[in-house]
């Protein structure tokens, strides 16, 4: 039986294995879903279960409850095994109103389960979730493919907590810990983790504590004595790689490694935004790390955010901001500043779908050549793209060793995906993570005559990148802005040779990159039928994919460009190895125009812009298909 807060009964049920799961909590934006969701997520990383979590918001900030727009989301697959993605198909639906029901019911697998809060299924909620007069629980032919388990969530709630004299809001609030209760029990998950985030959460207020605490063991004590489940299920731990785990967010592992960059760098880091969605938890997070020296600033826009970036880049600092796409249309401009100054910084982007407001709560890769070309000017950066929310951490280190290696600022791209993600994380050990030297100008490189001068725009010849010099540092005086430089002094210049001299000479500086990028790994086949080539958060689905395709004997790898520009100079090889190229992206093929352009190959494209990831499923067809139509 599972750790709990509380004693298995003596006709305890008997228990199932399984080798994986898939749940996904859907409700109300104010039924906690993404709170029940997360506990969850924690008591199965504390079981020491692989997953992955799929979060899922409405994009109204409060949208009229009971309708389907308003329906809030959780999805976690975890299991024994390698888990890569949230899972194509749902094991177990907890459905909290008509609404969650009929939003999610096509995700749920064939013979897969239905957790319904029946009290909930009223008239008024019917007409707002689109079913009319009809109760889809009176429908027995609509869901003859599921089983169905019908819970009186709201009235159990309501029965635990009368002793607690808590109003009818506050009981209803409740609702979502008995389900967590209840699911917890189910698949023998761990109580006790969340009994003690409640206790530490309503430390305060402890009415609000007991009456939580009191209604998830509720919730949990249903399911040992109903009828109605009559076994639980056991997921074993899963075969990790020894280390230190703990499940982390894409933001939270981003925000770690950026304050990671500043302690192995020895430079203070100041990070500049203004608030939108879904970048705005950086900021968030970032500001709990005032003991390391990080410096955190919310602007009163999207350009002010980037010129304080810029600002600080220039004053010899680490300096970072982060946005989403309509942001970084706004921060075009002095990003453009930047390229002209060569200046180190770093600009996050955190794509969701668009354009203008688009999707705000939902996760695409559509900004992909606005990083690359949105821009006044031959202006190339060099870009970065994290693969999975682990993967932010290193992604953002990375990020900062380029720029400040290379003297110009970068582009990191995320997702709404991966910021709100999340899986277990080993903690790196310090030692293992790559060196990051700064070199700081300290006296005058240049002598004219008898005079001793500073020139700004000398190149370190190995990487082309020009001096960094904290203003104020005595002797190095030099002008330096958005006008054309003049090679080596950094005067002003008009001159036509000389613009296109250093047109191409910051283009050569950021192709100099690719020096120093590590081999391309290929995942499975090294050579074969079909090579899927992915960029971002597609990795996980990709793999999964090519495990599937691989089984039914098909020679198919896969690599995930990381460094989208510079194009890594191993590609071309790899290319070449096979007959096929496919490539996945959430866009409508952005990623494949580059490769065109670059290789003259005939990649594939597979598109997605549905505001959510790929499903392997998706990917594993589409690989078949490719060579069904190539035959």
């Amino acid at each position: 039986m599972p750790e709990s807060a509380v004693g298995a009964p003596a006709d305890a049920k008997p228990v199932k294995p399984l080798s994986e799961a898939t749940i996904l909590f859907a409700g109300d934006s104010g039924d906690g879903m993404q709170l029940t969701g997360s506990q969850f997520t924690l008591a199965t990383a504390l079981a020491q279960n692989d997953l992955a979590t799929l979060p899922d918001f409405p994009a109204e900030i409060r949208a009229p409850a009971g309708t389907t727009y308003g329906v809030s989301g959780f999805q976690l697959q975890f299991g024994s095994g390698s888990i890569r993605t949230p899972g194509d198909e749902v094991d177990l639906l907890v459905a909290m109103n008509p609404a969650a029901l009929k939003v999610n019911l096509s995700r749920v697998r064939r013979g897969g389960a239905v957790m319904i809060n029946v009290n909930t299924f009223k008239p008024h909620n019917l007409k707002l979730a689109g079913y009319g007069t009809e109760n889809p629980l009176d429908d027995d032919e609509a869901l003859k493919d599921y089983q169905i388990f019908r819970v009186e969530l709201s009235r159990m709630t309501a029965e635990a907590l009368k002793p607690f004299g808590l109003d009818r809001k506050a009981v209803d609030r409740s609702k979502n810990m008995f389900a967590l209760g209840l699911t917890l029990w189910l698949y023998s998950r761990p109580l006790q983790p969340t009994v003690d985030w409640l206790s530490r959460k309503f430390a305060s207020k402890p009415t609000v504590r007991d009456a939580n605490v009191h209604v998830l063991k509720k919730g949990y004590h249903f399911g040992e004595t109903t009828e109605d489940f009559i076994a639980q299920y056991q997921v074993a731990p899963a075969k990790l790689t020894p280390g230190v785990y703990r499940a982390i967010r894409g933001a939270e592992a981003m925000a770690l490694g950026l304050v990671a960059a500043s302690t192995q760098s020895k430079l203070q880091l100041f990070y500049s935004s203004y608030p939108i969605t879904p970048a705005s938890d950086l900021l968030h997070q970032l500001t709990r790390y005032k003991h390391f020296g990080v410096g955190t600033f919310q602007a009163e826009d999207e350009i002010a955010a980037i010129g304080a970036t810029v600002g600080t880049a220039f004053g010899g600092n680490l300096g970072v901001c982060a946005t989403s796409g309509p942001g970084l249309t706004l921060k075009a401009e002095a990003v453009g500043l930047a390229v002209m100054m060569e200046l180190p910084m770093v600009i996050i982007n955190v794509q969701r779908g668009g354009p203008s407001t688009g999707l705000p709560t939902k996760t695409e890769q559509s900004d992909l050549l606005q990083a690359m070309y949105g821009r006044s000017g031959e202006a190339p950066l060099p870009i970065v793209a994290a693969t999975t929310p682990g993967d932010c951490f290193y992604a953002a280190y990375e990020a900062c060793r380029i720029a400040v290696r290379h003297m110009t600022p970068v582009i990191l791209l995320s997702d709404g995906y991966l910021s709100n993600g999340s899986e277990p994380w080993r903690i790196p050990d310090v030692a293992d993570l790559a060196p990051f030297p700064v070199s700081f100008a300290r006296k005058p490189n240049a002598t004219e005559g008898e005079k001793k001068m500073f020139l700004p725009y000398v190149r370190e010849q190995e990487t082309l990148a020009r001096p960094w010099a904290r203003p104020g540092t005595p002797g190095l005086e030099h002008r330096i802005g958005g006008l054309e430089k003049q090679d080596d002094t950094g005067n002003v210049s008009y001159d036509p040779e000389n613009h296109e001299h250093m047109t191409q000479l910051r283009a050569r500086k950021v192709e100099r990159v690719a020096d120093f990028l590590p081999p391309t790994p290929v995942y499975g086949d090294q050579s074969g039928q079909v090579l899927v080539v992915g960029w971002g958060s597609t990795e996980g689905t990709i793999r999964t994919a090519v495990d599937r395709a691989r089984a039914r004997g098909l020679t198919v790898g896969t690599i995930q460009v990381r460094h989208l520009n510079p194009l890594p100079a191993d590609l071309g090889g790899i290319f070449s190895r096979f007959e096929h190229h496919l490539v996945p992206e959430m866009n409508l093929g952005q990623l494949v125009r580059m490769l065109r352009d670059r290789f003259l190959l005939p990649f594939v494209p597979l598109t997605k812009v549905q505001g959510r990831p790929f499903k392997a499923s998706e990917i594993d067809h589409a690989i078949s298909n490719l060579l069904q139509n190539a035959d």
